[in-house]
């Protein structure tokens, strides 16, 4: 196939020189003044993201023009798919940029650009849930099915139920309104995430000997004037302010010993950001509209119907059969932890609460196992975990990650590493950016970005994928001497199953590259891999103390193991509860307006050991309510 679609212009352009031109992919693109951010030419500078989506909307157009002439099945499906694949890369680069880039100017220019996006897809009328043309073209490839391959068969049904979903069987009237809630619910996500960003919370601790030395260097320095006379007047007392962001807090709340640090911790780190309680009852209430006005009961029917569970009954039903069956056993681990507290503390009468889970867990499963976490941080430096990986992935597949040299302008931040995927005959599969450092205004926790997704060019070309894994870990910027708790490795190992999934797809259609499948299955690859972080023949292969070699002796991965087993009941009962905030807050019962304060506390008390702690929020910065919408089922 010498040419993918034409280019409707006076002039034909095969498709190799659209790709080279908006995609880099060609020969060319490896000269260093076209380089821009992920390898985009457009994006030399910040304001760059302008051009990218001018050039995006431009071609866009050309194929939806292409697609009014009503070409071969096959034809109209790759055609579909390059529109998919050209706004995809715009949004997806946007939606990395606005959450990694350390310079302003960047991010508010990725976030204009995903604006524009957005409002190019729902407001004009141009794209798979709006426009008729393209959706009679769908309906044209799939009666004439018998002409496609099996995957194509496949994408043709599945871009006819994007349409459907997107509403394309209503009134104008209504087709307007639903294009309207699209670009709400846009706007209502990036701004339940610019607010966590903004908002992470803190405490100011006083006297600062209550702060571990291992969390000081988390802590910025703060001071009073100190209390009484004497020899103390006019001094200033020294403390520390403790950032309760996710990660903070969960610091702290493992490592700090006076309850009252960690119960006021607790408390802001799960109360802010306020603002999030009314942009996620408007996120409720723009889902809920839009399910109706396209004929779903609720939300969660429109959103699972694709996935593997099918319904929010199967759902709901596999939540409560789990529920059931693990609440005794999650009973009886709570009633261990409260007496082992009376016990530590001499308090008889005293509640256990939920800031003591996490630091009282930690200290039996110390106890128990005689495990220390500088013990086993020690045979997990940052550098031999990325070579194991690397040991994982070419004793499975016979592929290997080899670093490679980022082009001037590509990188977005010093840390960032980037690796290419290489097989021996086939040469590379694709390429991953790591950006694994904590910073200031990065997204808080750990995912996988994608950036480009596989597709098939012609015959003999394949677009590569590039994706990106982004964590936050705490240590000293330096990958020579970081060390990860062994929660880090296991946190690793699952972004890395994601990001595997992404490059080793081999799909003629980026519309199934990599994650982009069921999402009740795109957690399978990245849930499994977290098992090899467990696995001693696999650890004991790139496992060893940072500074004697050491290999990580196979009874103390036992211990990790056992201790790991300790609480298991608990942890299964918090998943089925983060399932069932997901979907009662979107399910045929969540006709707004509706307390989401009320609703999380008493499905807390119903699906969980644990009391809720008036006055707090959790569920404002939990973002699977945004990300997965519904379909979190654990």
């Amino acid at each position: 196939m010498s040419h993918l679609i034409p280019r409707i212009t006076t002039t034909t352009v095969s498709s190799h020189r659209f790709i080279a031109r908006f995609l880099r992919t060609s020969a060319a693109a490896d000269d260093a003044n076209l380089t821009g951010l992920y390898g985009f030419h457009q994006l030399k500078s910040a304001k760059g993201f302008q051009r990218f989506v001018d050039d995006a909307i431009e071609r866009a157009g050309e194929l939806v023009n292409y697609l009014s002439t009503m070409p071969s099945p096959a034809e109209i499906i790759r055609a579909m798919d390059e529109i998919s694949d050209t706004v995809c890369s715009v949004v997806d680069s946007a939606e990395l940029c606005r959450n990694t880039h350390p310079d302003r100017e960047f991010v508010d220019e990725a976030n204009k650009a995903a604006v524009r996006m957005s409002e190019y897809l729902h407001v004009r009328h141009l794209f798979l849930n709006t426009d008729h043309i393209l959706y009679k073209a769908v309906i044209k490839a799939e009666q004439e099915s018998h002409q496609l391959t099996t995957e194509a068969q496949r994408a043709a049904r599945y871009l006819r139920l994007d349409f459907e979903k997107g509403g394309i069987h209503l009134s104008n009237e209504k087709l307007n309104r639903v294009n309207k809630l699209n670009m709400d619910i846009s706007h209502l996500y990036q701004e339940f995430n610019e607010n966590i960003a903004i908002e992470p919370g803190f405490v100011d601790v006083y006297p600062a000997t209550s702060i571990p030395v291992s969390l000081r260097h988390l802590a910025e320095p703060v001071y009073r004037p100190a209390s009484g006379i004497g020899s103390n007047a006019g001094k200033r007392e020294k403390g520390y302010r403790l950032n309760t962001s996710p990660d903070g807090l969960s610091s702290i709340l493992q490592w700090v010993s006076d309850a009252e640090v960690r119960r006021m911790a607790y408390i802001k780190g799960n109360s802010v950001p306020r603002a999030n309680l009314d942009v996620l009852d408007k996120l409720i209430a723009a889902r809920h509209e839009l399910a109706q006005l396209i004929g779903y009961k609720s939300y969660a029917e429109f959103a699972i119907l694709p996935n593997m569970a099918s319904s929010p009954e199967v759902v709901e039903s596999f939540l409560l059969e789990m529920s059931e069956v693990v609440r005794p056993k999650a009973d009886e681990e709570f009633e261990k932890i409260w007496n082992f507290k009376r016990k530590h503390t001499g308090q008889i009468v005293e509640d256990l609460e939920p800031w003591d889970e996490s630091y009282f867990t930690r200290i039996m499963k110390s106890c128990t196992y005689s495990l220390e976490s500088s013990v086993v941080t020690s045979y997990f430096p940052l550098r031999q975990c990325i070579e194991g990986l690397k040991v994982l992935v070419e004793s499975l597949f016979g592929i290997t990650f080899r670093r490679v040299p980022s082009a001037p302008g590509e990188s977005w931040h010093p840390d960032v590493i980037k690796l290419a995927l290489h097989h021996p005959e086939e040469g590379d599969l694709g390429f991953l950016y790591l950006d694994l450092y904590s910073r200031k205004g990065k997204y808080p926790g750990c995912a996988h970005f994608a950036i480009k997704g596989g597709r098939r060019i012609s015959e003999a070309d394949y677009q590569l994928p590039i994706v990106a894994l982004v964590c936050n870990f705490s240590n000293l910027h330096d990958l020579s001497t970081a060390r990860l708790n062994h929660g880090d490795v296991e946190t690793l190992f699952h972004e890395f199953g994601h990001a595997l999934h992404s490059l080793l797809s081999r799909t003629d259609y980026q519309h199934f590259s990599g994650t982009r499948v069921a999402l009740d299955l795109a957690e399978t690859p990245s849930n499994l891999f977290e098992y090899y972080a467990w696995d001693y023949r696999f650890l004991k292969t790139f496992a060893k103390h940072y500074s004697t070699g050491e290999i990580i002796p196979e009874k103390l991965v036992q211990s990790m193991q056992g201790a790991k087993r300790m609480f298991a009941a608990t942890e299964l009962q918090r998943q089925v509860f983060y399932a069932m905030v997901d979907q009662t807050l979107f399910g045929d019962r969540a006709s707004p307006p509706r307390d989401t304060v009320a609703v999380v506390a008493d499905l807390k008390r119903r699906y969980t050991s644990w009391k809720h702690v008036e006055g707090t929020n959790w569920h404002t910065r939990f973002h699977h309510l945004q990300n997965y919408g519904a379909g979190k089922s654990v």
